[in-house]
């Protein structure tokens, strides 16, 4: 019989990525980060009183591979970035980042034009502006009681 040493911290990483698979949470514990369609871009977004802007980190991919939509109110924005394959007299070490199809979608809120919206792609960073409509000021209306 072989003797096994336990390893109390890679079983609490198993626990931890068997429950949040299914909600496509990530971890970054062990070596094994790399996993096909397993990640979705980082975004940071802000707002002026004119417009919102999301800016998403998409390293590796050319513009052509991004795709941007705007459906019943959502904003999406998908692609893919694939796995280099081992060549011939080249090994890897360690293969930290995420590879596979991604999607991320976000509500918009009323007060925007989507038919304004502008995407730029730069240096692995899509950035997309979505313009701010004029406000409607609520106009109140007095209903006379009979």
């Amino acid at each position: 019989m072989e003797l096994t040493k336990w390893e109390p911290f890679r079983e609490m990483e198993d626990v931890f990525e068997r429950f949040s698979r299914p909600l496509g949470w990530h971890h970054r514990f062990g070596q094994e980060l790399a996993r096909p369609g397993n990640w979705v871009p980082c975004v940071d977004i802000s707002e002026t009183d004119k417009e919102f802007v999301i800016k998403a980190e998409i390293p590796d991919i050319s513009k052509e591979e991004v795709k941007v939509t705007v459906e019943n109110g959502v904003l999406s924005f998908r692609g893919e970035r694939k796995q280099e394959k081992e060549e011939k007299g080249k090994k890897f070490h360690r293969i930290e980042r995420y590879y596979g199809s991604f999607c991320r979608s976000f509500s918009l809120p009323d007060n925007v034009d989507e038919s304004k919206i502008d995407a730029s792609f730069k240096d692995g960073m899509l950035e997309l502006t979505i313009p701010k409509t004029e406000t409607k000021k609520p106009k109140s209306i007095e209903v006379v009681v009979k």
